[in-house]
Formats: C-alpha cells, structure tokens, sequence
C-alpha cells in the first residue's frame, strides 16, 4: 500500500480549460497511460453541458473506450446535478465528483446558484440518484482559501458550509480545494487542522491546489503536516478554472510523484512513464505546460537521484 495517495484530475480538471478540442481518443489514450503509470483513482470528464465546457463533449465516448477500468482502479467523473448523475450512472461510472464553493460570488460564477441551493442539490441528489448509499461522493470544497471575486476566505464561514455538507451523508470524501492556487503554506496548514479535527471522525479529506503564486508543492507540504494523506495533481501541470479568472494549472503530478520519492514516500506511480503520459498530451493540445520534474528528467540527475530513467526519447 502507498504511503500517500497521489489523484489524478488531468483528464477531467486538466484539460477543461484547453480552447483546443482534444479528441476523445486522444483523451481515453491519455487514460490508459496513466492508468498504466500506476494510478489507481483519477478522473475521467465530467458530465456537463457542451456549451458550459465544450471540452467534454462526448464524454460518453471516451468512458466507453476505457471501460471496463483494471480492477482496483477507480474512474471519478464530475456531475453538476441530478442530470449530470444519471447520465454519469448510464455510461457505467459510480464515483461520482459533485464541486460546491466556499464563496457565494465564486459559485454563483460556477453555477449560478448560491451555495446553499448547491448544497440542497446535493441533498437531492443523494436522496432522488443514490438513496441506498452505493454510489463514492466525493465533494470538491472550491475557493477554500481565496475567492477570485471576494480575496482571501473567512475561515469561520468556510468551516460552517462544510459542516452542513457533512451533515447530508456519512463517509464522504472532501478535497479542501485552492482553486485559485493562492493560499500560502500557513493557512493551509491551519485550515486542513481545523478540518480534521472538526470532520475527520465523519469524513475523509484530500487537499487539490493549483501553483498559480508558485506555492503548490509547499502547501502539499503543510497539508501534509496538518494530517492529509491524499492529494489531487494534474499531469505535465494542465489545468485552470474557466470560472476562477486568473487561475492557473493544478499542480504537476510528475514534481509531486518527484518529491515523494525523493522523500522516501511510495505512490505506487511510474515517474517515467508518467512523464511519458504528460509528453503525448502536450504534443496534442498544444498547451506549453512543464513540470519542474521533466526539466529534471532531461539530466543524468535524474536517475541517479530517483533511481528510475525517464521514458524512451525524454532523457536529453
């Protein structure tokens, strides 16, 4: 078993801010490596409207294409809504990805909602799609730690929305979200404390950050500290909210799978043919994203320091 469980949100969370449509076989490939890599939860898409995220368009296409996954693996997919669920529940996905904001102008932008009707949303769709409990939720908390609209959150109001939304169901799992990639290793640290101690009795809790002040891999660091043992990443660093103005990649799954290793922590993950995975994508977008760990791999550094060469053609 790994000491520190490393999620994977590139297929859904990295590529959604891409102008560029990437097609679905490319992205069901992109899967399947990083499957191959090692992971053993990601993302898949998400069940949204077209028009919302055009990026996802015939997300029913490339689940079919991966499905079924190798046992041991789960496919999360993002829903909005009741909708979003059962369409998700049809193409054979039961982990299911459900994002609620901490700021009220944060998810009115998202969703056009406040966050009170998103957590009723919630509400019904646990009781009208999964009344008998079979599905995995997993609630992305957004803007945590700074709103694009509203600056840095109050923590006393973030930690009274997350205590409705583990009120609704026991057992699920919460990611504590920097969605703006703006926190600082302090008040991650805190919040993530806080968390635990308030919810950790009743809920599971991942931290997801973006690197946008250059600050990911230190607040991974702190919520670390704080107690989390699992951490969503983006491959080659792809990402971005369409909806958080300003906000950049999620932080690159190949520096965190670096820094683990280098820590002496097991992920279960192949660095080199992680790194691999991330230089396919990169050549299909077109997106110039790079992740201080494949700067690295293009050194002798790098397998004296890891133990493990880059994938065929990277070493340079």
């Amino acid at each position: 078993m790994a000491d520190v469980e490393i999620v994977e949100v590139g297929p859904r969370d990295g590529l959604q801010n891409i102008q560029k449509f990437i097609p679905n076989n490319v992205k069901a490939d992109l899967i399947r490596r990083l499957v191959d890599a090692g992971f053993t939860r990601l993302e898949l898409g998400s069940f949204v409207s077209p028009k919302a995220i055009p990026q996802m368009t015939g997300i029913e296409d490339v689940i079919a294409e991966v499905m079924p996954l190798p046992e041991g693996v789960r496919g999360m997919a993002l829903v909005p809504n009741t909708i979003g669920a059962e369409r998700a529940m049809k193409a054979g996905v039961t982990s299911l990805i459900f994002v609620i904001s901490m700021s009220e102008a944060h998810n009115q932008s998202n969703v056009r909602r406040s966050v009170d009707a998103s957590i009723e949303d919630l509400r019904t769709l646990l009781e009208q799609v999964d009344p008998a409990g079979r599905l995995t939720m997993r609630i992305g908390l957004a803007t945590c730690f700074h709103c694009p609209f509203d600056g840095v959150m109050d923590e006393k109001q973030v930690l009274s929305t997350i205590e409705k939304i583990v009120a609704l169901r026991e057992g699920m799992d919460l990611t504590i979200s920097d969605t703006t990639g703006m926190a600082t290793p302090d008040h991650v640290k805190r919040l993530a404390t806080r968390c635990l101690d308030a919810f950790g009795g009743s809920a599971t809790f991942g931290f997801h950050g973006h690197d946008t002040a250059g600050f990911a891999i230190a607040n991974i660091l702190a919520a670390m500290e704080a107690g989390i043992r699992s951490f969503d990443t983006s491959v080659a660093g792809l990402g971005g909210c369409p909806f958080a103005p300003g906000a950049t990649g999620n932080v690159a799954s190949e520096d965190v799978v670096y820094l683990f290793q280098r820590l002496g922590l097991t992920t279960g993950i192949d660095l080199g043919k992680l790194i691999d995975a991330g230089t396919m994508i990169l050549e299909a977008s077109g997106v110039r994203h790079a992740s201080h760990a494949r700067a690295i791999s293009r050194k002798r550094l790098f397998a004296d320091l890891t133990g493990q060469r880059p994938a065929e053609g990277v070493m340079g």
